[in-house]
């Protein structure tokens, strides 16, 4: 049954802590999964989250730093003891989330944290994954794996699995190697049980095995592993031998990630902030696209009053602007979306850019055809002057091509220039629209406005 966080329970849980009743306490967490323990701490303050941490055991306490935030991680690492992290919960944590928790960490620190790490073997695994950007495959991946020789008899390779799965929650591949620990396939667990104890590896073992370079990005890899629907994912050196393996719920935090950062840049929030965080660092990351936003504004004001005496002649062009302004940053955001969905998921393909401009202005031109005459008719019919008629809907339509084109052309110039393309969306493609789309308008209209 899915865990329901009220504030009822939270109030219960609170008053057993200002009572120090630890059993019951205890108690009301104990069966929950570690993501609704992590939702809990966030509710409590600091004394109030340490206190229930410590009533966890191993496994469910590593299970839940691995789960909080990582702003809520660094409080517990600042206040904890060094003896009680490195023993009580990274001991049984995986590499790669025991790297994640300890990478942030000022050097001493970290090193003083490893040295407290019973298992020196482990802690050489969570060392080595230091040494990684952690927006790569090699900074995603954990060492907790099972290797098996190409050399091997089955009967060696049972005893093997048995003794390196101790150490491991779940075992997703069996991934067969040379003597130099050159990955050359994976061994399915079925044939090695229906297979003879004397056969070798090397005669049962499957060779097509699809693997990924530490330095590849995080990015790639969840490209890779959604495309071919894989919940593991083996990682080797330059010289091709196994160093780690990515699981499926490293990949679903990049794409979240990914997808959070992407959602955020497109409303023009220029940082990766959270609801919680600082005054200070919100207003950093939003002021820079507000400024960017007040610049177009000022800009748009100027274009207005280029116009100024044409609007005072003919005042009923004014009345339209703010049609025209949110219906070119409207198909300018639309344009722009798609272009920068299709980037981030890898399926434009191999279409040139002036195939997907064409194949965007198709669709622009039906679009602008559709509103202008829809413009066209009302104003026909409720508007008297025909000059006006003529220069809304003519705008219409060329604002809307204009902003068609620049939400295309624009993502996918920055991704021939390695800057995120969704930088192309939100305020900017807005503003800009703004800008041209009312020069274009005013312009329009003082044309026709000559000539009727």
């Amino acid at each position: 049954m899915q865990f329901e966080l009220t504030r009822e329970y939270i109030d219960d849980l609170k008053n057993l802590i200002d009572q120090e009743n630890k059993s019951q306490a205890r108690a009301k967490i104990e069966d929950l999964h570690a993501a609704d323990i992590a939702d809990i701490l966030d509710e409590l303050n600091t004394e109030e989250a340490i206190y229930v941490f410590l009533l966890l055991d191993g496994d469910t306490g590593a299970d839940v730093l691995a789960e909080i935030e990582e702003d809520d991680r660094k409080r517990f690492i600042k206040v904890l003891p060094i003896e009680v992290i490195a023993k009580k919960f990274i001991d049984h944590m995986s590499s790669d989330d025991a790297a994640d928790l300890i990478g942030g960490l000022p050097d001493e620190k970290r090193e003083e944290i490893l040295s407290h790490i019973e298992d020196v073997e482990a802690a050489g695994h969570i060392l080595d994954l230091l040494h990684y950007d952690e927006n790569t495959a090699g900074g995603l991946m954990g060492k907790e794996l099972v290797v098996v020789n190409e050399n091997w008899t089955v009967l060696t390779c049972l005893r093997e699995l048995s003794r390196q799965a101790e150490d491991i929650d779940e075992i997703y591949y069996v991934y067969v190697v040379d003597d130099d620990r050159k990955l050359i396939g994976t061994l399915s667990l079925k044939k090695m049980i229906l297979s003879p104890t004397s056969a070798k590896i090397v005669n049962i073992y499957e060779p097509d095995v699809m693997s990924v370079h530490t330095d590849q990005s995080a990015e790639e890899v969840s490209l890779i592993m959604e495309k071919y629907d894989l919940v593991a994912l083996p990682v080797i050196d330059s010289i091709s031998r196994l160093v780690g393996r990515i699981t499926i719920d490293d990949v679903v935090d990049v794409i979240r990630d990914e997808a959070e950062k992407d959602y955020q840049m497109a409303s023009g929030i220029s940082e990766d902030i959270e609801a919680n965080d600082s005054i200070l660092l919100q207003t950093r990351a939003r002021l820079p696209w507000l400024l960017i936003g007040l610049v177009g504004g000022v800009l748009s004001a100027f274009v207005i009053s280029i116009h100024g005496e044409g609007l005072k002649l003919t005042p009923a062009l004014a009345f339209f602007i703010p049609l025209i302004t949110a219906m070119g940053g409207n198909v300018g955001v639309q344009s722009s979306a798609i272009i920068v969905q299709g980037i981030a998921s890898n399926s434009l393909g191999f279409e040139s850019t002036f195939s997907r401009l064409m194949r965007e202005l198709g669709g622009a031109l039906i679009n602008a055809t559709t509103c202008s005459s829809i413009l066209f008719l009302w104003n026909y019919f409720f508007e008297d002057s025909l000059a006006l008629t003529m220069s809304v809907s003519a705008a219409l339509f060329s604002v809307i091509i204009f902003a068609a084109i620049t939400g295309t052309l624009i993502p996918l110039m920055l991704h021939k220039a390695k800057v995120d393309p969704a930088l192309a969306t939100g305020p900017f493609i807005t503003t800009l629209n703004d800008i041209i789309g009312l020069f274009i308008y005013l312009s329009i209209g003082a044309y026709f406005y000559s000539i009727f």
